[in-house]
């Protein structure tokens, strides 16, 4: 298993000391391994929802719920998505329906971008137009969005275009500050809510990334609150909940 260490702080402190700690995770996890982390002092979690190959993260709704069991108050996913594959609007709507029939409580939805060359085309205008797809899928879903990239990865794949900035932003820099000290604006972007900042670490027997998240008005993204708008509420009622045996083992 896979963890990217996240801090969330107030943006005008910008201070690690006001922060809160969380995982970002992309493969299988027990309500244990959310407890351990818990225990460690990690408040938040970022769960892949979608995969780069077109489809359904089947881990995804389980991690929402360990987390949740865990006593984890803030919860997001995030999309990997499949160019190669078309209809980006679709893959978003498919996302929230696929996590809304588990009744998966989570808050914002964060587009991966990265791989130029690898997961998206030559033609930035092509990549830009199914950006917007992306984005027209989960607005018309009704999801809280946010991006991560960085301009490594941005600039190459989208060119001049800025439709993602409107959106917050998660960005990379591997320089072991966990502070936006270093960011240089990029894409439309002026400031950044969360950075990624170092790729090296392991708690509870699990290696993770850490990252500072910090939001760019001032206060904390309350997943809780965007679950509520989302209408999705977690259920345990043994109707709607899925047993953890529905949730095979992915490795992409």
């Amino acid at each position: 298993m896979r963890f990217i260490v996240l801090l969330v702080a107030l943006f005008a402190l910008l201070s690690v000391s006001n922060a809160i700690s969380g995982v970002d995770i992309s493969s299988g996890s027990s309500i244990q391994d959310f407890s351990c982390l818990k225990n460690a002092g990690y408040d938040f979690a970022i769960i892949r929802g979608w995969e780069s190959i077109g489809q359904p993260d089947a881990n995804g709704p389980h991690s929402v719920y360990n987390a949740r069991d865990a006593g984890f108050e803030y919860v997001d996913i995030y999309l990997f998505p499949c160019f190669s594959c078309g209809n980006g609007a679709g893959q978003g709507e498919s996302l929230v329906n696929y996590m809304k029939g588990y009744n998966a409580n989570y808050g914002m939805v964060w587009l991966d971008i990265e791989g130029p060359g690898v997961y998206w085309s030559d033609d930035q205008g092509a990549n830009a137009a199914f950006f917007e797809s992306l984005v027209s899928g989960l607005q018309s879903a009704g999801a809280h969005i946010g991006v991560y990239t960085s301009e490594s990865q941005w600039s190459p794949i989208m060119g001049g275009y800025t439709g993602g900035s409107k959106f917050p932003l998660w960005y990379a820099h591997y320089d072991g500050n966990p502070s936006f000290s270093d960011f240089t604006g990029f894409g439309g972007w002026s400031s950044p809510a969360i950075k990624q900042y170092d790729d090296t670490g392991d708690s509870c027997g699990l290696d993770y990334v850490p990252v500072i998240q910090l939001d760019v008005n001032g206060s904390i993204y309350n997943a809780s609150d965007a679950s509520k708008d989302l209408n999705l509420t977690l259920s345990k009622d043994p109707t709607n909940f899925k047993d953890p045996n529905d949730f095979p083992k992915t490795n992409n």
